[in-house]
Order: structure tokens, then sequence, then C-alpha cells
């Protein structure tokens, strides 16, 4: 295995299919100027020289932040430059939607060289859509898998950053406060950069919770020790768990109660990995038929627990 290859097994995305964001700036220009204005897109210059990161680097033995494996997974993008994976900047599009390299000129083509977004046809906008998916974009109205990669980060799942370096055990990430604020870039069919149609928000709230769920399930089954990291995930685990179950009593969704019930069928305990990573994937199972299965429409049960836009992350 060679060292780019090597390096890509350790990042969130592969550097070699990675375009950057100015390829999708091409076309996106007003979801560029919203992610210039956001803590995914600052963090490349400002996290390297906050104090706390320096002193998480100075206890992992890291003496550059860029050039870790820990740091870069979550918190850059890295790409080929002159034949090294190096971090060209923060969180960006392909962080989210899948590296574009394989399915960026797909993506973009509406029928044609001359043919724009407004003229395409019916048939070739599913017909590009489903060869995008097919090439690896995540597209989002696969909100499940746009989703999971903010809870795989969000959740901070690496025992020895935690325990180790002193890094917090995950934040206190909720989905549609958290995607509704800074980052916000619904300007593709409207400039004015909307919050998401209430039955969005409410699929975002249902399967945020779950993927919360799951990614807690799956930090406690990977803990080795009984440190800050495992209590912290069985903490977290036990409260996510507890609001499915809250959930379910909102909302006519059977997939709510099979979840809950097959995560507390699993010990929150170490050396459980097995049965706790079993737990997790029926949680992944149920949570991606409902992203499937339902649009939002009549859940007009959890309105009462969705929160106000007071709550929506802000840039500070």
């Amino acid at each position: 295995m060679g060292p780019v290859a090597a390096k890509a097994q350790q990042l969130h995305l592969d550097p070699t299919k990675v375009m950057g964001p100015d390829a999708c700036g091409e076309c996106h220009k007003s979801s560029i100027e919203a992610w210039k204005g956001s803590h995914h897109f600052s963090t490349f210059k400002t996290l390297p020289r906050q104090k706390e990161a320096r002193t998480i680097a100075d206890k992992m033995g890291l003496k550059r932040i860029k050039a870790a494996s820990d740091c870069l997974s979550c918190h850059f993008t890295s790409a080929i430059v002159k034949g090294k994976a190096k971090p060209i900047a923060g969180i960006t599009c392909e962080s989210c939607h899948g590296a574009g390299r394989d399915w960026i000129k797909v993506h973009s083509d509406f029928g044609g060289k001359d043919v724009k977004a407004e003229n395409e046809s019916p048939a070739h906008k599913t017909e590009r859509y489903a060869k995008s998916e097919a090439a690896g974009m995540i597209r989002p109205s696969k909100l499940y898998k746009v989703a999971q990669n903010c809870y795989s980060c969000h959740t901070v799942p690496n025992e020895k950053l935690v325990n180790k370096g002193g890094h917090a055990a995950g934040s206190k990430f909720e989905l549609v406060a958290w995607s509704q604020g800074e980052v916000r870039h619904n300007v593709w069919y409207s400039k004015k950069n909307r919050v998401a149609a209430i039955e969005r928000q409410r699929m975002m709230y249902l399967i945020g919770r779950a993927l919360d769920l799951e990614y807690s399930l799956r930090g406690v089954a990977k803990a080795t020790k009984k440190a800050d990291y495992a209590v912290k995930m069985a903490k977290r685990a036990k409260k996510a768990r507890k609001r499915i179950k809250a959930i379910a009593k909102l909302i006519d969704a059977p997939e709510l109660m099979a979840m809950y019930k097959a995560a507390k069928a699993a010990k929150l305990k170490l050396k459980n990995e097995a049965k706790l990573t079993a737990a997790a994937d029926a949680v992944a199972r149920h949570a991606q038929a409902m992203a499937d299965k339902y649009d939002g429409s009549t859940f007009g049960g959890l309105d009462a627990v969705l929160p106000s836009a007071k709550k929506y992350k802000v840039a500070k």
C-alpha cells in the first residue's frame, strides 16, 4: 500500500477523489458564499492557532495539527497536491456530499453543452440524480446518509483523542439547530436562503436523534477502558435511548420502538462490542427505513420539540 492509499484509509474522504470547494463553486456560488461565513470554512486557519487545539495536540504528541490524521479526518478536507495528500480547506461541500471526482461531471450535466438547469427535462434530471448517486454523491434528499457524516464527527468517535488528548467526548449536536444556522445554504432554488420547511425539519430532528443513538452505541462498543470516553459515551447513549422512547409517544412510527428495543437489549458496558454494534446496526436500519418511508407531513407531534430559531447555531 502506497502512502496516499494509506492516508486515504485514515481520512473521512479519499483525497484522490476530492475536487475541492472551488469545483463546486463554479455553479454553486451562493452556497460557497454562505459556507465562507461558517466555522466549517474558518476552521482551516483558526483551529491550528487555538490554544485548546495546541494543548490537545501536545498531549497526543502531534507536532503539526494539519498533518495529523486524528485532526484531519474531521476538521479538514484533504486532496492530492503535487502527488501528496494535503489539507486544502476546512469542512467542505464534499465532507457532507461525498468526494466528487466520480460524480461531479454527471451532476453538472443538464442534458448537453448548451442546456442549463432551468431547461433540463424531468427525465434527464431523474437519470442525472440516479447516476450521480451511483457514482458516490450524497444528495440532500438522502437525509440519513448526509446526516451520518455530521454525527460521525460530532460524536468524536476516538477514544484515545478523548482520554489522552483531553478532547471533548462529543458536542451537544442536534441536527435541526446546527444545520439551520450558519451552515444553512438553501439557495439553489431561491436566493433567500430560507429555513427548511417544517416537514423537512421534522424529519431532520427524527433522523438526527436516531443517529445520535446509533453513534453513541458505536462509541461504547469501541471503548476499551473505563475512562472519560467510555463514561461519556454510555451516558450519551442512555440519554439518546430515552429520547427515542419519548419521541415514539409523539408520532406514529413503529420503527422508533423497534429501534428503542434493539438499543435497550445491549448493555452499555465494556467488552460488549458485538452486541452493541449489532444494536447500532439495527438502529441504523430503522433510521434509514424511516428516512425512505416518511416525509414528515404526518409528524406534527414533533413540532413542540423542534428547536426554535433562537437556538440555531450561528457564527460568533
